[in-house]
């Protein structure tokens, strides 16, 4: 029997309705605060004009993504209470946002810093450990796009379309809109996306429930599945989930805004005081989040059966929701791949054009030149990530998604730390950086490519996430070849 269900003509008409409403968005951005889009900082970065509003969208369109709703609740559906890690990991992040990201955000802003590695090629100079900054991000990004991609699949195939011709021309669509508008179009669908994103959540907790019995009954029945299941499942953290789940959720923390795409969002902001004011109401979308995790607990409820854990979601909805509402909660996920994979790609090619291209191939490339280089590598990071998801099982994609999370952690000495000392030098860095860069990839790949490596001390065992060791070691290795060499001088 196949595990997909027929084409439902009237929530494939909501789904395709709604498609095109963002895709008319999408295009008529472009002229939505106009500016010049043959500047990169404009197409790239929006001319850095977003006030509370349309940055506390963006940054939440970009930050909670189709994976994340697909994703959360699967792992919830799988293993219980050890899913939530995401819920503590979205708490953290905020005071760190507070208190570091309006401080890059001056410095961004006066010396013209587009990413990450702008930045760190400005306080360090030379070209070659920017290059690698530039290139960490580019690969952490690439996986990252593709589970954008995994998520829009999973839900055109709970409305009972197969096949990967869907997810090519929905590609296609953003590559243009995304090449027209820049960062303008994301922006300006974050606001549907949420919009819609808030109603789907908000009437599944409330009307999902009300249908199994109230939520006693739905932790009954998770807490009896699991049970029966055994293993380290359940409702409650198991004693030996405690490091691994505190660790995830720090190390998850501190790699969440070293990503190119949130690095994006946030240096799009109009002023410093901004980007606080969004890290006080951003937690607003933890709550989203913790109600989104709750769905796993439904599922179970609801006695939803799938063979991938991925494909709980749609099928939970399939199971209790009427044909409009399913294809309203489908596109709503769809556009939520949508906003982030366009401002992962925007960030990917700023990274390549200002980082990789313009000192390495083009040091004399005019501005307008920058813009048309940036645009066309955006189109083709899209189409390497589609590539991913055509050509290779999603295994891969998840795999490298969370290697990439490894990777990027360590890029965090050299963005954060030299905002607040000037005791660490390129050497030290670079240095640092590859050893946390070995290490991570190493350990990751010693466990199959799973996150959490067991540290053995004395006679106990800590399983850590693996991020967070590789981080450490990097610390440790910049500060010490740091104090052996000269101290840097600002540039």
């Amino acid at each position: 029997m196949s595990d997909v269900n027929p084409v439902n003509p009237v929530a494939m008409t909501v789904f395709i309705a709604f498609f095109v409403l963002v895709t008319v968005i999408g295009f008529f951005a472009a002229r939505w605060k106009r500016g010049d889009l043959t500047q990169l900082h404009e197409w790239g970065l929006g001319g850095r004009q977003f006030g509370t509003v349309i940055s506390w969208f963006l940054v939440g369109g970009d930050f909670y993504t189709a994976y994340t709703v697909i994703a959360v609740p699967a792992l919830v559906y799988s293993v219980g209470a050890y899913g939530f890690f995401a819920l503590p990991y979205t708490i953290i992040v905020y005071p760190f946002v507070f208190a570091v990201m309006p401080k890059l955000w001056k410095i961004a802003h006066a010396k013209n810093h587009i990413t990450a590695a702008d930045y760190v090629q400005g306080e360090y100079g030379g070209k070659w450990f920017p290059a690698a900054v530039a290139i960490t991000g580019i690969v952490a990004t690439m996986p990252y796009i593709a589970l954008q991609l995994v998520g829009m699949q999973v839900v055109i195939k709970g409305l009972g379309v197969t096949g990967e011709m869907p997810l090519i021309v929905a590609f296609v669509i953003l590559a243009l809109y995304t090449y027209a508008s820049g960062l303008r179009a994301p922006a300006m669908i974050a606001f549907v996306k949420d919009i819609m994103i808030y109603i789907v959540v908000i009437a599944a907790v409330w009307l999902i429930p009300a249908k199994l019995g109230g939520y006693a009954h739905v932790f009954d029945a998770a807490d009896t599945y699991f049970k029966a299941k055994g293993g380290a499942t359940g409702i409650i953290l198991k004693p030996a989930q405690f490091t691994a789940y505190a660790s995830l959720a720090l190390g998850s923390a501190l790699a969440a805004f070293m990503y190119p795409h949130t690095m994006t969002a946030v240096l799009s902001s109009a002023s410093a005081n901004t980007v606080r004011k969004n890290a006080i109401f951003l937690p607003a979308y933890t709550l989203l989040l913790g109600l989104i995790a709750l769905l796993g607990y439904m599922a179970i409820a609801a006695g939803v059966h799938v063979k991938s854990a991925s494909d709980m979601v749609p099928a939970l909805f399939n199971t209790l929701f009427p044909s409009w509402f399913v294809g309203f909660a489908a596109a709503a996920i769809a556009i939520s791949a949508l906003v982030p994979a366009a401002i992962m790609s925007i960030g990917a090619a700023n990274l390549f054009t200002r980082n990789l291209w313009r000192p390495l191939v083009s040091p004399t490339i005019t501005p307008q030149a920058e813009a048309s280089t940036a645009k066309i590598a955006s189109l083709v990071v899209k189409f390497g990530a589609l590539l991913f998801i055509v050509f290779l099982p999603t295994q891969y994609a998840i795999d490298l998604q969370l290697l990439g999370g490894v990777w990027i952690l360590q890029i965090f000495p050299a963005i954060v730390f030299s905002l607040y000392t000037r005791r660490l030098n390129t050497s030290g860095l670079f240095l640092g950086w590859l050893v946390g860069i070995v290490l991570g990839t190493g350990l990751a790949i010693s466990q199959g490519l799973k996150p959490v490596f067991a540290l053995h001390v004395g006679g106990d065992t800590y399983p850590l996430y693996i991020g967070l060791i590789a981080l450490v070691v990097n610390i440790v290795v910049s500060f010490v070849v740091s104090g052996l060499a000269p101290r840097r001088v600002g540039v």
